[in-house]
């Protein structure tokens, strides 16, 4: 696994932050933003990208390729898999994003605006194009089986993990790097997010501003980084000697029909998408031990998945474990659903449920057990991850440690 976020850029240590509850969400200072209403991101700091793109390809490429490529390179090297001519057939590739390279479709604007279309940059249309994390990946790496990206808005990266697993089981690859990958906190973004009022306004405490089921939460706060993870056929990865996180044996989606931002009320998209991947994983909702929610701290959206969670779970849902990592981490996007399912894993193998911080007044309609504000020591053999996205999106992952 490889992991690139505003709470640590490797993975112990973004873990160990978000386990000790601490948050990476900060003021924004690349540029000024004194007249937008928020002011705050998830920013990734200490990221050296030299260390995994030379100069050239560093200009040519939109930071959310950066991003994904260093999650890619991390996850590659920490499953110990050696990719050469021979066996690099077998092995293929699914990151996504939720909005790409947002920067340099705006920067390369302005360019064209001052000077007209010769001062656009040769490499805009490639090194800004959603697909390229994969394909860039694919040429540094000599991947040549399935090269794919699926875009999903926040979904993105659940559904790249959940469609690269079916993969595996369909035979078209024994080995996918799957995940996603954003760098959304451009002043453009932000304009936008601004104009329709969904993130947290709280500037003047970036730490308390992401707190899903808080009854004061206003917003979710929008987060750059890259989640990658190394998907591997079950005797394929035992016959190499590879250490296992965990199993994925459940995947399940849903579209909500509803409204392009909002969830239904009741929770029916949700609660069909966590219904689909418990049934394909065909265990019964009492056996989940965890459930990493989508929870971005929005009045709407806490409430909806809450609804969706109780009538997905029934009576499990009163013993059901459940927190958002988004408190500490902010909103990844795209790369939510890979951050989230690998602290997914990393739940399964430590024993511990992280927390969600900042929940100091919850909400009477967001009644489950939110793991409030401290990690908890606990049995997690089994964990599910939501993500859901604008237009409707949604899906869900299960993970299950091995026996």
């Amino acid at each position: 696994m490889g992991i690139i976020s505003p709470v640590g850029s490797k993975l112990e240590e973004a873990w160990s932050n978000v386990c000790e509850g601490v948050s990476g969400t900060r003021l924004i200072d690349e540029f000024d933003t004194s007249s937008y209403p928020t002011r705050i991101a998830g920013i990734v700091k200490g990221f050296d990208v030299d260390a995994y793109l030379s100069p050239k390809d560093q200009r040519k490429n939109d930071p959310f390729i950066h991003y994904g490529i260093a999650a890619t390179v991390d996850a590659i090297a920490d499953s110990g898999i050696e990719i050469t001519e021979e066996n690099g057939h077998t092995i293929g590739i699914a990151m996504g994003a939720g909005i790409g390279g947002i920067k340099s479709i705006a920067d390369n604007h302005s360019r064209m605006l001052e000077g007209g279309p010769r001062k656009v940059s040769p490499f805009f249309i490639p090194g800004s194009i959603i697909n390229m994390t994969s394909g860039l990946a694919s040429i540094m790496q000599h991947i040549t089986g399935p090269n794919v990206s699926i875009v999903t808005a926040c979904a993105t990266s659940t559904h790249c993990i959940g469609i690269a697993s079916r993969m595996i089981e369909h035979g078209d690859a024994e080995v996918m790097l799957a995940g996603g990958s954003e760098y959304a906190t451009t002043p453009l973004a932000m304009g936008g997010f601004c104009s329709a009022k969904a993130m947290s306004t709280r500037n003047d405490d970036p730490a308390g501003a992401s707190r899903p089921y808080d009854i004061d939460r206003d917003g979710f706060v929008l987060s750059n980084g890259a989640g990658c993870v190394v998907l591997e056929e079950l005797e394929h990865a035992r016959a190499r000697g590879a250490r296992i996180y965990a199993e994925v044996i459940g995947f399940g989606m849903s579209g909500d029909a509803y409204h392009i931002t909002l969830p239904p009320a009741d929770g029916e998209g949700a609660r069909k998408c966590m219904t689909a991947a418990i049934r394909d994983a065909g265990i019964d909702a009492a056996d989940i031990d965890y459930l990493n929610a989508h929870g971005t701290s929005t009045p709407a959206g806490d409430i909806g998945e809450t609804h969706g969670i109780k009538r997905a779970f029934g009576a499990a849902a009163n013993t059901l474990a459940v927190s958002s990592t988004k408190s500490t981490t902010g909103h990844l996007l795209g790369a939510a659903g890979a951050v989230e399912a690998i602290f997914c894993a990393l739940a399964i193998r430590d024993q511990v449920i992280p927390p969600t911080i900042n929940l100091e007044n919850q909400d009477p309609a967001c009644d489950l057990d939110y793991t409030p504000n401290v990690a908890r020591d606990a049995k997690v053999r089994t964990a599910i991850s939501n993500s859901f996205g604008f237009g409707g999106t949604n899906g869900s992952l299960i993970l299950r440690a091995l026996d």
